[in-house]
């Protein structure tokens, strides 16, 4: 098959960007000597959650686009794949520590209903016990836009997608226009290309564990993610190291469990299934880094995903899509390549 479109990396951006475009109908090969999710992607968390509707940029609306967009572009990799993805949209709760913080969300419930589109709420609202974090002030968030992914499941799904489309997933491929969307290998790979830093690699650590609750929402508590998946685990995550000496788990790990257990102390007696470490891209900008690759024509990036690839990924997906095969450049500003 002589392709329209060579992407190399099949994570999250290179595995989405691969879908649309065999969607409308490229042939398409995703190249990868290491396998499908081999790096980030691959991790455990899932959580897509949005920036609070405040002080509202082009970051923030794109964000917002691709969640609400994610509905249909994960029911249409399950239904040409046949695998699930473990999306699901079940909001999300956050405790509210003192007054300064109540009154904060209750600004942010008019920013919602302002820019949320009429799609989804942020309300402010009594703790009820159960399934919920302690809350000091008796007080939770609770936004019904905030949705879950197990990362696993995706990647296997956009993978079974491309392939009943007829693309290919290789260990390796040469072709021009080509997309390149290699993780945190290929942010320093840019680096050195372009003879400046556009981003790094920062470690994250995350674990799962076997308690059922799958249809209850993700928390976000002191900083921590747990989040259900639809296969009767929770996921817990992520810590945030940059300076990193070796890629194994570690004590920063047992750390984050007994947060997550004095979080919610339903968790206790949870088995540990997995602990899991890996190095995220995070671009200089901290938005995704989208466009043409400068003085080499032909070539693309899309790469900077950090801890919002997954949310992100249907809008990268779609503007990557659109730029590469059909010549519109909707990439916002702060996402370019020139920015990082």
């Amino acid at each position: 098959m002589q392709p329209d479109l060579v992407i190399h990396g099949a994570g999250i951006f290179g595995l989405s960007i691969a879908w649309e475009a065999t969607r409308r109908g490229a042939r398409v090969i995703v190249a990868d000597p290491h396998g499908v999710g081999a790096g980030a992607s691959g991790g455990v968390v899932g959580a897509l959650a949005p920036h609070v509707p405040e002080n509202w940029n082009e970051k923030k609306a794109f964000q917002l686009s691709s969640l609400l967009m994610a509905g249909a572009f994960w029911a249409g990799a399950e239904e040409a794949s046949g695998l699930p993805s473990g999306y699901a949209r079940t909001g999300r709760l956050q405790p509210l520590a003192d007054d300064a913080a109540v009154t904060l969300a209750r600004q942010r419930c008019e920013g919602a209903r302002a820019l949320w589109q009429g799609e989804a709420v942020w309300t402010v609202r009594p703790a009820q016990g159960g399934w919920e974090p302690p809350s000091p002030t008796g007080l939770l968030v609770e936004d019904t836009l905030s949705g879950r992914i197990q990362p696993r499941m995706a990647l296997a799904a956009l993978a079974g997608a491309i392939r009943a489309k007829g693309g290919r997933i290789t260990d390796e491929a040469e072709s021009t226009p080509a997309i390149w969307a290699t993780g945190a290998a290929g942010l320093h790979d840019l680096s050195a290309a372009l003879g400046r830093n556009v981003g790094t690699s920062i470690k994250g650590q995350a674990l799962v564990l076997r308690h059922e609750a799958r249809t209850l929402p993700q928390l976000f508590v002191d900083g921590l993610h747990i989040v259900p998946h639809a296969d009767g685990t929770v996921a817990i995550g992520s810590t945030t190291e940059r300076d990193v000496q070796d890629l194994g788990t570690d004590h920063q790990l047992d750390a984050l469990h007994e947060k997550a257990v004095a979080a919610l102390p339903v968790l206790a007696d949870a088995p540990v299934v997995e602990r899991w470490a890996g190095l995220r891209p995070r671009a200089r900008s901290r938005a995704p880094m989208l466009g043409a690759w400068p003085d080499r024509p032909g070539h693309f990036i899309a790469n900077g995903g950090f801890k919002i690839g997954f949310g992100m990924a249907p809008k990268v997906a779609q503007v990557m899509v659109d730029l590469v095969l059909e010549g519109r450049d909707a990439i916002p500003g702060g996402f370019r390549v020139s920015d990082s």
